[in-house]
């Protein structure tokens, strides 16, 4: 399976979940590492675009493609099944944070896939980097991406 995640020039080296551990995100609380991946690249762009203007967005993102072995199982969860708040954001729900503190604490799966709160229909990749599996998960490609200006008219 290929994922794929945006991210900035400096943090091109490696995957690590470092950066959603400092502040926290939908998925973590501060402190917990997690990776944010997309399941196409589509949803990658627009997971990024809903947090900036043409004037605050940066321009040295990169697109990377994630390889991920597709004997990894992976958890699924359910809109069904999350609070009515998931979608919240600043602050993001307690409870969708507690979803993945868990998931990382658990370390029964490296993958977790969530439903994004962007995009109705398509999922985001959740990936365990403290799982064994972590070191089967593999950078494929890095590519500039150019935002397309008219997305944020």
């Amino acid at each position: 399976m290929i994922v794929y995640r945006l991210t900035r020039k400096k943090y091109l080296r490696t995957l690590s979940g470092k950066g959603a551990a400092k502040k926290g995100a939908r998925w973590n609380s501060p402190g917990t590492e997690l990776i944010y991946t997309a399941q196409n690249r589509s949803l990658a762009m627009a997971e990024i675009a809903v947090h900036f203007s043409i004037s605050t967005l940066p321009s040295d993102y990169y697109m990377v493609e994630v390889e991920i072995p597709d004997s990894l199982k992976i958890k699924k969860v359910h809109i069904s099944k999350l609070p009515k708040d998931w979608k919240e954001w600043n602050p993001y729900s307690k409870r969708t944070q507690s979803i993945g503190d868990n998931f990382v604490v658990e370390n029964k799966f490296c993958l977790m896939q969530v439903p994004s709160a962007v995009t109705k229909g398509d999922f985001n990749i959740l990936i365990n980097p403290k799982h064994t599996d972590f070191k089967n998960v593999k950078i494929k490609t890095k590519t500039p991406f150019p935002f397309d200006d008219r997305i944020f008219k």
